[in-house]
């Protein structure tokens, strides 16, 4: 009889373990995709990442919001990404270079324009670049450039239109275009820098000149997928997605130009 008992409490631990073998591979199986993106790009994301959920609802996706330069160095630091989307070439041009990316998965995603908008009460009769160079113009929010690409394309949309060196004193920097748009919707900057797309989500403020056609057409925002990606399959499959006619459309939607195929 002892046996017998001895017996069953052995057969039960063994299909315990079996059980938890399998949670564990299921586990496994369903961890999430890690996304790296600019956060000029989130409110995009956001909206494709139910989508593709919702078709694919094996493969949740985390999304990790920055900008460029900051998701660059945590791909340098290691940090666990799957997909990086950045919303300039020059970040994913370092990664490229020290190896970090399936060199094959690079793809030219998007393209969006450099716009520089102001707060819709201004009084201050702002409807260019040149018009920053004037006296009433106290602060002019722009993203850090060594880190922001809107930042490195509006100092380059500066230096092309002849106002670098009087504007800089005016410069306040900000983390990332987010922050351009925040300093420009409370009032507390006069003038700022961003991409048209994140104009667009505020009602607070109004876009009154294009960056020069010579910097625009060098705004791009690449994706790839990274060389320690724990799910390499997973993650060409969602890149895959994002060139697909539902992310395609919900990109216009928020105003982002897609790349036509064949066009990188």
């Amino acid at each position: 009889m002892k046996g017998t008992k001895k017996m069953v409490l052995v057969g039960a631990l063994a299909v315990g373990l079996c059980l938890l073998g399998l949670v564990g591979c299921a586990s496994k199986a369903l961890s999430p995709l890690n996304l790296s993106a600019a956060v000029s790009v989130s409110d995009a994301m956001r909206e494709i990442n139910r989508v593709y959920e919702g078709v694919k609802p094996e493969s949740a996706v985390s999304a990790n919001f920055a900008a460029s330069g900051v998701l660059q160095t945590q791909v340098q630091n290691g940090a666990p990404t799957d997909v990086i989307v950045t919303a300039g070439a020059g970040p994913m041009d370092a990664l490229q270079r020290q190896g970090l990316l399936l060199s094959d998965t690079r793809r030219d995603l998007l393209h969006n324009t450099v716009v520089l908008i102001v707060p819709t009460s201004s009084t201050l009769g702002i409807t260019g670049f040149a018009d920053l160079a004037r006296g009433m113009v106290k602060r002019v929010a722009l993203g850090d450039p060594a880190s922001v690409p809107a930042g490195t394309y509006g100092e380059q949309a500066l230096d092309e239109l002849g106002l670098a060196g009087v504007i800089k004193p005016k410069l306040i920097i900000a983390s990332d275009v987010r922050q351009v748009l925040a300093y420009v919707e409370s009032g507390n900057v006069d003038a700022g820098v961003v991409y048209l797309t994140d104009a667009r989500v505020s009602t607070k403020v109004k876009v009154v000149a294009r960056a020069p056609d010579g910097v625009n057409a060098r705004v791009v925002y690449p994706v790839a997928v990274v060389k320690s990606s724990s799910r390499p399959a997973a993650a060409r499959d969602y890149v895959n997605f994002l060139f697909g006619d539902a992310a395609r459309a919900a990109f216009t939607r928020f105003g982002f130009e897609p790349v036509t195929a064949g066009a990188e």
